[in-house]
């Protein structure tokens, strides 16, 4: 456990806020005080114990022999490119769809600075979260591990699902971007830890894989 709680020590509050506005969207500055709450309640909920950290390297084992079931809260176009397989899928955030004034001024700017680098739309809080929850796992006994791509995304999704009374949850610390190769069997296009990476820095890390496996090759 001091290993999960030495990753949570790492990061502060507002750090994470930070690198879950640059992760997802301008969106949040709407949200930023259920953005907060949710972190900082998941955060103390981890370290507490109330909800079990699990690094990706152990998760696979906690699957099979401890009755866990794998919870993916990433968006669509993440969980298209790779996936574990068998888990389930209820996105924490989904594209925002409306194309107000306002709105689209914002998907503009979200555009220059995040989505062109990233290749990430521009997104809003499922509303549906919970309902869509609720009906593929109705037992609040359940053990349920959430995951996402780096970690935040499933924190504030355990804050929410523990405050509707699900007790028994587990939380992927640093997400999928810290899996092996090997830790999961996996569905899909790219590696798991790498589904998350899209837009110009998606040719970049290709880039890198190429110049890395060249080099190993000499």
């Amino acid at each position: 456990m001091a290993i999960h709680v030495n990753y949570l020590n790492t990061t502060s509050s507002s750090s994470l806020y930070s690198k879950l506005q640059h992760q997802t969207t301008p969106t949040f500055s709407t949200h930023v005080f259920q953005v907060k709450a949710l972190l900082g309640g998941a955060k103390t909920l981890i370290e507490s114990g109330k909800v079990r950290a699990i690094v990706p390297k152990e998760a696979a084992t906690t699957i099979s022999s401890g009755g866990f079931v794998l919870l993916d809260v990433r968006p669509e176009w993440e969980r298209q490119k790779a996936h574990v397989t068998g888990s389930l899928h209820v996105p924490l955030f989904i594209e925002d769809t409306d194309n107000g004034p306002v709105t689209l001024l914002k998907k503009w700017v979200h555009f220059g600075y995040i989505g062109l680098w990233t290749g990430q739309a521009f997104t809003t809080i499922n509303p549906e979260f919970l309902n869509r929850v609720r009906g593929v796992v109705p037992d609040q006994e359940s053990s349920l591990l959430v995951a996402c791509g780096e970690g935040l995304r499933s924190m504030m999704a355990v804050s929410k699902l523990h405050e509707t009374g699900y007790k028994n949850l587990g939380w992927l610390a640093g997400g999928f971007n810290r899996a092996g190769d090997g830790d999961f069997p996996v569905e899909g296009t790219e590696k798991l830890q790498y589904a998350a990476i899209g837009g110009v820095s998606y040719y970049f890390l290709k880039l890198l894989l190429l110049i890395g496996a060249a080099g190993k090759s000499q």
